[in-house]
């Protein structure tokens, strides 16, 4: 949950501003369909884009990555 006056990153929305393929792929089959599962799985194994592209998406957006604090 973010904090108050925050919002949370939604699922996937790097993907759909950057217009990724597979994402366009994705959002043309239904979710839970074997196809569906064909496609996200190339996401997980082969994805074309990098961790640090993403870290530099998501700043430029002007998101935080917060970590709770340990109690």
């Amino acid at each position: 949950m973010p904090p108050a006056g925050f919002t949370e990153y939604k699922r996937r929305e790097f993907c759909r501003d950057v217009r990724c393929p597979v994402q366009a792929l994705l959002d043309g089959e239904k979710e839970g369909t074997g196809k569906y599962g064909e496609i996200r799985a190339v996401c997980g194994s082969a994805c074309i884009r990098s961790a640090h592209e993403f870290h530099r998406w998501l700043t430029g957006k002007g998101f935080l990555i917060l970590k709770p604090t340990k109690d």
